[in-house]
């Protein structure tokens, strides 16, 4: 530390004092950086190919022996484990193309009694699109299945044309609430304007209403919905088994993120990332705005995480506690692992053959994977 001598002036000593903790207390911490970690072919698990689908996106599953999967060009399909396909009718139709198209699908917390499903798609308009959350009653009548009573219960206005749309559904673990994840459409700064849908992590109640318990539900429109904001491309949102709320997002050229997400907080795109833009501008890190919440780990370069399941089962009793991620750039599965206090690591990146999509872990414990691609595969990891 510099030494002080007792002739110096009394604001010398104290500029001097401030410029030596300021860089303690002007940056967040550093969090951990993996995307330099290999990806390896050495499985732990067996790899078997259930089924086949046009560029699939979602996997959902009801029970222990069906599960819905959804193709961004615009079908729905009730799949069984042993790989049987029943096409769901009923579907909105969707604006496809790019990242755009029928995005996630999920049951409702009262699935088993109420038969109704909650899905995501990039809606058509005029002359511009945008994300929607719908729910409706699958109805299944011997060899056939359909949606009944269709109903949009969000829409994100205005339309706009775009890309990186989000759409990814999480109810809360209570099942009273839904978490919805709204992705900027490649207008980044649409995340830091609080009256637009665009770039935010949404809280509804079941039907699309607003909670009153929101951070801002007293002032109306967008910002009565938003639970955070500052957010790029999120592809993948999660309940660990703490509670605790997880979502990931793509960066830039880099600063992939991880992100624990809070109420109110403002995540800080394109404000800050750990990435740069596509032209090679720099863009401020994480770290020189302490005010704004950073990524709690990080892949530059990047991993283009889609997908998350935490895993809570018996059947790998080695990866209880882990969450689950598929890469497509990397074509892998990622495994993040959480240390005593909280803070993630990857653990584990397995090399697989395509780029993978989406994640899921049945009932009886065995982890689906689904390879954006066409055709992409419906695979079923077991113990080796």
């Amino acid at each position: 530390m510099q030494q002080f001598h007792r002739g110096w002036p009394r604001r010398l000593i104290v500029a001097a004092v401030l410029a030596f903790i300021a860089p303690a207390t002007a940056r967040a911490a550093e969090p951990e950086n993996a995307g330099s970690h290999a990806a390896t072919t050495a499985l732990p698990f067996k790899v078997s190919a259930v089924a086949s689908f046009d560029t699939p996106w979602a996997i959902a599953f009801l029970d222990a022996t069906r599960m819905l999967v959804t193709e961004k060009p615009g079908k729905l399909w009730l799949v069984s484990t042993s790989g049987e396909k029943v096409e769901v009718t009923g579907v909105p139709k969707v604006t496809y193309g790019g990242q755009n198209g029928l995005l996630d699908v999920t049951p409702a917390p009262d699935f088993a009694t109420s038969g109704q499903i909650y899905l995501t798609y990039v809606e058509p308009g005029d002359s511009a699109s945008g994300l929607a959350l719908a729910r409706a009653r699958l109805v299944r009548e011997g060899t056939s299945a359909r949606l009944d009573g269709l109903a949009v219960i969000w829409r994100q206005l205005p339309k706009v044309n775009g890309i990186q749309p989000g759409g990814i559904i999480a109810f809360t673990p209570d099942g009273k609430h839904l978490f919805l994840t709204s992705g900027d459409r490649g207008r980044a700064a649409s995340a830091q304007d609080p009256d637009s849908a665009l770039g935010k992590l949404v809280r509804l109640n079941l039907d699309g209403t607003t909670p009153s318990d929101n951070p801002m539900a007293g002032q109306g429109g967008v910002k009565a919905q938003t639970w955070s904001l500052g957010h790029r491309n999120p592809y993948g949102l999660a309940f660990a088994a703490d509670g605790k709320l997880w979502m990931h997002e793509m960066g830039p050229r880099g600063g992939d993120e991880l992100n624990l997400i809070l109420p109110g907080k403002n995540y800080g795109w394109p404000l800050v990332s750990n990435g740069d833009n596509y032209s090679g501008t720099p863009i401020p890190r994480h770290t020189t705005r302490p005010d704004l919440e950073g990524p709690k780990l990080y892949w530059t370069p990047v991993i283009a995480p889609a997908g998350l399941a935490f895993y809570e089962s018996t059947l790998f009793p080695q990866w209880r506690g882990s969450a689950l991620i598929g890469g497509l750039k990397v074509r892998a599965l990622v495994r993040v692992t959480f240390g005593a206090d909280g803070t993630p690591h990857e653990s584990d990146r397995w090399q697989m053959e395509g780029r993978i999509r989406d994640v899921a872990v049945a009932p009886d414990g065995a982890v689906w994977l689904i390879e954006d691609r066409d055709p992409g595969r419906l695979l079923r990891l077991t113990p080796k």
